[in-house]
């Protein structure tokens, strides 16, 4: 006897975050056959799809209306149809919405099943370098600058890799936040991830600072790893003498003030960038 299909099936769909050949075999199978695709940008989904050759209808599902948009599509999954859920890029559910439909659909003891594929977060962890296994993952750092500092205190003590999620207009504030209160630990920024100006960018906090300060402009959102609690790393001399410049040249503030403050983020005695400010603020 043939099994009666009572209700459809939610797929958690990945989708590339970047390059368009990221796409596996079942997921572009799976946006084929489903009913509809429930989408975190509808826009941004039908160029996917119009890549793939697929037609399958499309209704958005955003990020703010969450709870409204999940009825009319838990309806189409109770009276037996097939939906794939995705967002703009990577997985859904992973600081992208998705977790309150799944939850939901769970409660209604609807079949839900992961279509596996591309994450920011994997890709950026797979090629980190750090030997560490455990990480702690953030997602997006609080946005006000208040918050965000008592967000990364209360994570001070963490022995595990720090990950989060940033966007490019924040990422600098972010980076002296985290050197102000973690203390100068070695990071990995990874960005543009499969992207035509993909970065890794590997250093220490200090020098992280420096670098993305002294950029003119910064795009692409980054996945950013910093070295757990307990494992700081001392201040390179090229690092300390790239933040001295920056200083120098853009801070607006004096020798002595720039030194202060520099060795208060560093936890470095005074006279000891005392001496090397010395030495590049002569080279003007």
């Amino acid at each position: 006897m043939t099994e009666v299909k009572l209700f459809g099936t939610l797929f958690v769909v990945a989708t590339p975050i970047g390059n368009l050949e990221d796409i596996t075999l079942r997921a572009v199978r799976i946006l084929g056959e489903v009913a509809l695709v429930a989408s975190e940008d509808t826009r941004h989904t039908r160029k996917l799809l119009t890549h793939l050759g697929i037609g399958t209808p499309l209704v958005s599902y955003f990020k703010g209306q969450e709870a409204s948009r999940s009825e009319p599509i838990l309806k189409r999954l109770l009276a037996g149809d097939d939906v794939a859920l995705v967002s703009d890029a990577g997985t859904p559910g992973i600081s992208d919405p998705g977790a309150l439909l799944v939850k939901k659909a769970r409660e209604l003891d609807i079949p839900v099943v992961p279509v596996p594929g591309p994450s920011a977060l994997t890709a950026a962890m797979s090629v980190a370098g750090f030997e560490e296994t455990g990480f702690h993952f953030l997602g997006f750092l609080p946005s006000r600058a208040n918050d965000r500092r008592k967000f990364l205190k209360s994570h001070l003590a963490e022995k595990n890799l720090l990950v989060f999620y940033e966007s490019p207009q924040r990422i600098v504030a972010t980076l002296e936040d985290c050197l102000a209160i973690l203390g100068d630990r070695r990071l990995v920024l990874a960005r543009e991830i499969t992207k035509l100006h993909e970065e890794c960018w590997r250093g220490s906090l200090a020098g992280a600072v420096a670098d993305f300060k002294a950029r003119e402009k910064v795009r692409g959102e980054f996945v950013v790893i910093v070295q757990g609690g307990g494992a700081v790393a001392e201040p390179t001399a090229a690092d300390l003498d790239a933040l001295l410049v920056w200083y120098r040249d853009n801070s607006g503030l004096s020798l002595k003030d720039a030194t202060r403050r520099i060795a208060e983020d560093l936890g470095l005695s005074r006279s000891q960038v005392y001496q090397k400010a010395l030495a590049v603020w002569r080279m003007q």
